[in-house]
């Protein structure tokens, strides 16, 4: 049960807080008042979308703050352990705030959440009717999943096994049709894949072979101008006179001597001689080097073709010599797995048989489900409609066969006979704007008995309708709060003067800004507001004393 209300900064609220009680609540006011301004709120704290222009004009963010009595909530209290939100003392308040910006967060018992786990909780604390929400219950796509609240849980598991059993045929039927492409675009993609991977196959490649092809290569096309560079470095090493050899053999003498003489030069006479060994093996190795280089055209062709071979494999299938290599081995695999799909294709046909059948089940199921419920739930309406001065009138949820689909294979809409003797229509062609409110809340009725919510939220539901009509809503929506908390806003003075708490919604001038106030009315100022509902414009005694008597009864 909702027990109260704070909003800070809302649209045209800067400060609000107003208290709930059990049975029926009204909010009255003049049209524009700021009544659905409150709702509005209502619905934010409940988890809908925030919004940067729900911030009041001037301020940085808006805040709404509802607590709500949960002790006697028993799934919801289980919810709430799930989340880790326990509820202290059966308590339980629900904060949203927005800032200028536009973002915005949640918190449940003063914990964060977030907006998804709060219209989780939300959804389970209060079911709002909104006045436009029979227009949406015209709709033909919405008859199923009112129905399908209705059964409940068996329907909601019945409908979840369908779609899994619909998803699977849908995955394996997708197979099935891959494979079963044209004959020629899957003839031409083995050729494709067959080519590439014998290809790179036939190529036999290495890792790293294009870099040792291009040292290679400069070796082989350079050979000669090599072996004339490796003699004259060795000649510049070891001719007779001149040669570094000579000159570091002639050095190696002197600083022997000279470190007989004094020790200290030991070293250095022993660097000098180590040099010279040096010299002499680098001497004799260029010496060697330049015998053995030579030109090769032969050899030197094999490694051009190589190279543009490689270099073509890799205008292809790669910039390296590994990319090439994991195309080959990628095409190999789809090569396999190309030439196994089809011999997949009997394997599938069965599968697919099986899983249809499987599916064609569980749709079956599913609509018994439907029908049963279907037939209870005519019943419940019809119920509901005869306190509602409709006892004549036929209602049925008809269940039809329909396109297989994620959601069954039915097609559920609502029936209805207003008068005796006339065939059922479908519920969008109810003419009469009183009869599709008594319906709507006919309907909001069975599923409100079915599966209560602590809290109903009524937003003029009550639009297009007087007269008779207006008593009979008005003992509805009293009965409804026997057994659930009600708020209803309302223009109708029948449905006022059934209130166990009636609240006053206002707008008024405070300085030179409009805020919107709010004051629970009771005695004489109660009296005033019924009778400014029957009269409008003119209050006269005769309309304060009728208004008198409609609070009497």
């Amino acid at each position: 049960m909702l027990r109260s209300l704070s909003i800070r900064d809302f649209a045209l609220i800067d400060r609000l807080d107003v208290e709930f009680g059990q049975g029926l609540n009204v909010l009255t006011g003049e049209t524009g008042a700021g009544k659905s301004i409150v709702l509005s709120a209502l619905d934010l704290v409940l988890g809908e979308r925030a919004d940067a222009a729900m911030v009041r004009s001037g301020a940085g963010r808006a805040a709404v703050d509802a607590l709500f009595d949960v002790s006697a909530s028993g799934p919801l209290l289980s919810l709430l352990e799930e989340m880790g939100l326990p509820a202290e003392d059966g308590e339980l308040l629900l904060t949203r705030e927005v800032l200028a910006g536009g973002k915005s967060s949640a918190r449940v018992g003063g914990r964060p959440v977030s907006i998804a786990q709060l219209r989780q909780i939300g959804d389970g604390l209060v079911d709002i009717h909104g006045q436009h929400e029979h227009q949406s219950l015209l709709a033909v796509s919405r008859h199923s999943g009112v129905l399908d609240d209705w059964g409940g849980a068996p329907i909601a598991a019945s409908r979840a096994a369908c779609a899994e059993a619909f998803t699977a045929l849908r995955a394996l039927e997708r197979e099935r049709a891959s494979i079963e492409t044209e004959a020629s675009e899957r003839a031409r993609l083995l050729d494709l894949l067959a080519f590439q991977a014998r290809e790179i196959e036939e190529a036999s490649l290495r890792p790293g072979e294009d870099t040792e092809l291009e040292a290679a290569h400069r070796v082989l096309a350079n050979a000669q101008r090599l072996a004339e560079l490796a003699s004259q470095a060795g000649l510049a090493l070891a001719r007779d006179e001149g040669g570094a050899l000579d000159a570091l053999t002639a050095a190696q003498r002197a600083t022997q001597e000279a470190a007989a003489l004094d020790e200290r030069l030991a070293p250095v006479a022993q660097s000098i001689a180590s040099a010279r060994y040096d010299l002499e093996e680098v001497a004799r190795y260029l010496s060697r080097y330049a015998d053995t280089v030579e030109a090769n055209p032969q050899e030197l062709r094999q490694v051009e073709e190589r190279i543009e071979l490689l270099r073509g494999l890799k205008r292809k299938y790669g910039a390296t010599v590994e990319a090439v290599m994991e195309h080959g081995r990628e095409a190999a695999q789809r090569l396999a797995a190309v030439e196994r799909a089809e011999g997949r294709l009997p394997e599938l046909h069965e599968l697919i048989a099986k899983e249809r059948a499987r599916f064609d089940e569980r749709c079956a199921e599913l609509t018994a489900l439907r029908r049963d419920a279907a037939a209870r739930f005519s019943a419940a309406v019809a119920c509901e409609l005869a306190d509602l001065a409709m006892e004549r009138t036929r209602f049925e949820a008809l269940v039809e066969d329909a396109e297989p689909g994620a959601r069954g294979a039915d097609r559920v809409e609502f029936l209805i006979a207003p008068n005796p003797g006339e065939p059922l229509r479908p519920l969008a062609r109810i003419a009469s704007g009183g009869e599709i409110s008594r319906i709507m809340l006919a309907i909001k009725s069975a599923m409100a008995r079915r599966d209560p919510l602590p809290t109903m939220v009524f937003d003029e539901i009550d639009a297009g309708v007087g007269g008779r009509t207006a008593s009979v809503l008005a003992d509805k929506l009293a009965a409804l709060a026997a057994d659930a908390q009600v708020v209803c806003i309302t223009h109708l003075p029948q449905i006022a003067g059934r209130a166990s708490h009636h609240l006053l919604v206002e707008k008024v001038m405070q300085g030179e800004r409009t805020v919107v106030r709010m004051s629970a009315l009771a005695d004489e100022a109660r009296v005033e507001e019924v009778a400014r509902m029957l009269g409008g414009a003119a209050v006269t005694e005769a309309v304060v004393q009728s208004a008198r008597e409609l609070l009497a009864r």
